[in-house]
């Protein structure tokens, strides 16, 4: 049963606390082992139709021997999906600084282009401008410092490089909002709890999505990172987003 501490913890970190790394990497290795199953049955699997649309925008076949960045990997599943794209010959990092969610995902690459690496978000062991692309599906708005994170593959990305964002969003219409609301705080965080057996990372999960920019705004975080072109698009009913930017030539 979560106490009022983790309550407390939990929130913090949501809100970008002094220990949002720690508390992060904590829970993410804590809930390793069923992180797979959870994310279907929470979604319904709707998280694979999203991942896929996300990986499209990619578009890792106008340059199939290039090096690409999964940042904030986790398990490992589109590293995975990006090493199977027909005639993939180039690499793939994977990166997480959680790295009992590395060895979840393990098995996903068995025999695949891709290198699990253990690495911060806000300090990736690349060289400037070595990326042909990069992706963050569900992982951008736990890191540390978005700002920083955002600069950070800018830096890795060579030029005409994409980067891809997948995350959660708030739905806009007043009724979807209400339905969302009453799953994402009530629902899901009594099903996370009790399959995953961990009390607050799925305390954590619904105010880390309220304390995330709302679309414009990562957009505009986006430009001021360097990237240009930058858009995004709603998926099913705003309940999650992407948005593409790229490095300038």
């Amino acid at each position: 049963m979560p106490t009022a501490t983790d309550d407390a913890a939990a929130l913090n970190a949501a809100a970008g606390g002094a220990d949002k790394s720690a508390y992060v990497r904590q829970i993410f290795s804590d809930i390793a082992p069923r992180y797979d199953l959870l994310n279907h049955v929470l979604s319904l699997n709707i998280d694979r139709i999203w991942r896929r649309k996300a990986i499209a925008m990619l578009r890792i076949h106008e340059n199939p021997a290039g090096r690409y960045l999964d940042l904030c990997a986790g398990t490992l599943d589109v590293s995975a999906a990006l090493s199977g794209t027909a005639g993939f010959t180039g690499w793939i990092a994977g990166a997480d600084f959680a790295e009992p969610m590395l060895r979840a995902g393990q098995a996903k690459i068995a025999g695949k282009r891709v290198a699990a690496v253990a690495a911060d978000a806000l300090s990736l062991p690349f060289a400037p401008a070595s990326m042909a692309g990069a992706i963050v599906a569900f992982g951008i708005r736990n890191v540390a410092d978005l700002d920083a994170a955002l600069r950070e593959v800018h830096r890795l990305l060579a030029p005409g490089g994409r980067f891809v964002i997948l995350e959660f969003s708030t739905p806009r219409s007043r009724i979807i909002n209400a339905g969302y609301q009453l799953y994402f705080n009530r629902l899901l965080p009594a099903i996370g709890g009790l399959i995953s057996g961990h009390g607050t990372a799925y305390r954590y999960l619904p105010r880390s999505v309220a304390n995330f920019p709302a679309e414009e705004e990562l957009a505009r975080r986006m430009s001021d990172a360097g990237f240009r072109k930058v858009s995004w698009k709603s998926l099913t009913l705003g309940i999650a987003a992407i948005h593409v930017g790229e490095r300038s030539t």
